[in-house]
């Protein structure tokens, strides 16, 4: 079996154990977690966090220490918290309180809101002992005032020679919205000048320390589109890992794009394939198939690496999904395009619970009045992570290129490597004659699992495969059969036997198993040889 990760035991001792690379983040599927949200102290009254008073609510590096096992069991394989620096302190401005971690004072410094530096070492130090990477938020552009003249002996760069001077942004104009200041004048953001070489060599410095001292496999950089874009090669190489920019856009790809490759960034979050998943899935919306087809397609050529690509629905600056559509299945097939297309699946805390803030601040909810509750969204974000966590360890899947092979005002089939995902926008509502058909590369009669049903599927005549929603509009994964033997998946309901090819199949009368479960049986023994256990 292949590993994406060097097991930390091995390295006893060194502290950047992991130090992992972009091809190596490639393989994880990263939870976002705003650390003052996330988990509570004990005895901390759960309705006491209110979203819209912009204040915070107790949660540290010590609780989510506490509480990964809620993220290790949907299958994570890293996290990204938000900024681990000092942030604003003073009274309460004009949009609440620093609880967020992105009102940056002095970088040299931890956020003592958050915990101590021991705190955090031993975050890193567990989410290691799991196997897991660290993903840590950092803001260089800018930091935080509440005047147009701060007093800048408060910052790290404590000359003013050493930021913009104050204007406020001209949209569209790349040099406005690089060198001047985001924010208002209420709450205005300090410009730090990047083409410093003094702020040029001293942030390289320090996110060397930083990643160092703090064992950081991986960086997520806000407002990184408003950084001059040369400044980012060299910053990324003295951190030594993997770097995945904001790089806040809509469906234009190509102003995003070009934050990827040698002269930027690792990679970016994937904004374009958000904008196309909510214009495609959300009910009630314009469930525009051909816009998501067409930015898969043209992601293709404009992107440098679409595999490294962050792919969300929803983070701290946008509405969640929940509060885009009701419709359980509008969100259960996006985030399935997410988990098995080209890119690093992200999932922001909440969104397995359904959370349905709008824009900030009500889209930055406490977690724990949930209480962490095993949602159907929570335990098909653990199975989709089970597959793809099954096909990183033993195949070359993430290497591999998805493609489009159908497409259809309902919705849409992929394939990546040896998997067919198969994707709807109808709703949950049961869809009488509505179906999607496929045309695969499989030949006629072999034997296909849907993994998410565990529900048997034999391939038709010309390859062709056919999905059916008399019981509502839910995503369909299609594999092999032969192909899930040792993934853990299905055991029970197919009766594989680990270690046997998966050559043993349990037919009953359960909803799990094909209808036509007599010519399956008969075309599986014709195909396969295989063994049978009728119950």
């Amino acid at each position: 079996m292949k590993s994406t990760f060097v097991p930390l035991l091995l390295c006893a001792g060194f502290q950047s154990a992991f130090a992992a690379t972009a091809d190596q983040w490639r393989g994880r599927s990263i939870y976002q977690i705003i650390t003052d949200r996330f988990a509570a102290p004990n005895g901390t009254d759960p309705a006491a966090c209110q979203a819209s008073e912009r204040t915070w609510c107790g949660g540290s590096w010590n609780t989510i220490r506490e509480n990964l096992d809620y993220v290790q069991n949907a299958g994570f394989t890293a996290i990204w918290i938000s900024p681990v620096n000092q942030n604003y302190h003073g009274p309460t401005s004009a949009y609440g309180d620093a609880y967020h971690g992105y009102w940056i004072a002095d970088i040299s410094q931890l956020n003592d809101r958050f915990g101590t530096a021991d705190d955090l070492k031993a975050l890193s130090a567990e989410v290691h002992r799991r196997n897991m990477y660290l993903m840590v938020d950092v803001v260089v552009n800018n930091v935080m005032a509440t005047t147009t003249t701060p007093d800048y002996s408060n910052y790290f760069f404590k000359d003013a020679s050493l930021y913009h001077q104050y204007c406020p942004i001209d949209w569209g104009n790349t040099t406005s919205e690089q060198n001047c200041w985001l924010g208002d004048t209420k709450v205005p953001l300090p410009d730090v000048d990047t083409q410093n070489p003094t702020v040029v060599s001293q942030y390289g410095t320090w996110i060397a320390n930083l990643v160092k001292e703090y064992s950081i496999d991986g960086l997520r950089i806000d407002a990184a589109k408003h950084v001059n874009i040369d400044f980012w090669p060299s910053f990324c190489k003295s951190a030594g890992v993997f770097c995945i920019g904001e790089v806040f856009g809509g469906a234009d790809i190509e102003p995003i794009a070009m934050y990827q490759g040698p002269q930027a960034l690792d990679s970016v979050l994937n904004f374009p394939l958000y904008t196309a998943l909510t214009s495609a899935f959300s009910i009630p919306g314009p469930q525009n198939m051909s816009a998501l087809t067409q930015t898969f397609e043209d992601s293709k050529t404009k992107f440098k690496d679409v595999g490294l690509l962050g792919n969300f629905l929803e983070n701290q600056d946008l509405p969640r999904w929940h509060n885009l559509t009701v419709d359980p299945q509008s969100m259960y097939n996006a985030m399935t395009f997410t988990f098995m297309s080209d890119g690093i699946p992200i999932v922001y805390y909440g969104q397995e619970q359904y959370f349905s803030g709008n824009a900030d601040p009500l889209n930055r909810e406490p977690l724990w009045p949930s209480k962490y509750a095993k949602t159907d969204a929570y335990n098909l974000m653990a199975t989709l992570n089970k597959f793809r966590n099954f096909l990183v360890n033993t195949t070359d899947w993430v290497h591999k290129e998805a493609q489009i092979l159908t497409t259809s005002p309902y919705g849409m089939a992929i394939m990546k490597g040896p998997v067919i995902s198969i994707v709807t926008n109808i709703g949950s509502p049961p869809q009488n004659g509505t179906h999607i058909a496929v045309s695969s590369p499989y030949l006629p009669s072999t034997a296909m699992v849907n993994i998410l049903t565990c529900a048997q599927w034999a391939v038709g005549a010309k390859g062709m495969l056919d999905a059916q929603y008399t019981l509502g509009g839910v995503p369909n994964i299609l594999i092999p059969l032969e192909m899930l033997s040792g993934s853990g998946m299905c055991e029970n309901e197919l009766g594989i036997i680990a270690g046997n090819g998966g050559k043993a199949v349990a037919l009953d009368n359960s909803s799990s198993v094909n209808s036509a479960a007599s010519y399956i049986l008969s075309l599986l023994l014709a195909t396969f040889g295989l063994n049978f256990i009728i119950n």
